[in-house]
């Protein structure tokens, strides 16, 4: 075995540090569908918030990583359970006084600005794709809800 001359050390040392911070890093998991509906909505938006600030601090391969296992698990779920957690999800925006939607719709507003260019853009492709599958009718119908620009 041959001994490190001791300028390397540090360097060494240094490295195998940032090897094992970056394998340290934990991937943004998906709640469960089933497990979330358990929950009380304070868990809920604990939980929601938690999984926010980790979005805020990942790179964006870790928030593509999770945007594409929220579709993987939304996709895997079966109608009647999309049904509900789009009910649920309406009820929750019914519930809102007009100025927590507007307080809700400048903060989505910010959060895109902030994300780099080449990640809105991804963004932008991957709702035009979306709205592609959409059916005529589904798109006329959402154009109706859109404000007058």
């Amino acid at each position: 075995m041959k001994i490190l001359p001791m300028k390397l050390k540090p360097i060494l040392a240094v490295a195998l540090l940032c090897a094992a911070g970056a394998g340290l890093a934990a991937p943004i998991l998906v709640p469960d569908p089933k497990s979330w509906a358990a929950l009380s909505p304070a868990q809920q938006q604990q939980k929601r918030e938690e999984i926010r600030r980790q979005l805020q601090t990942a790179s964006p391969q870790e928030r593509e990583a999770f945007r594409r296992d929220l579709r993987v698990t939304l996709q895997g779920m079966s109608p009647q359970d999309r049904r509900a957690l789009i009910d649920r999800a309406k009820d929750r925006w019914q519930a809102m006084s007009p100025q927590e939607r507007e307080a809700f719709k400048r903060e989505r507003a910010q959060k895109l600005e902030q994300l780099p260019a080449g990640e809105r853009a991804r963004l932008l492709e991957q709702r035009r794709a979306m709205l592609e599958r959409l059916s005529p009718e589904e798109r006329a119908a959402l154009r109706e809800k859109l404000p007058g620009r």
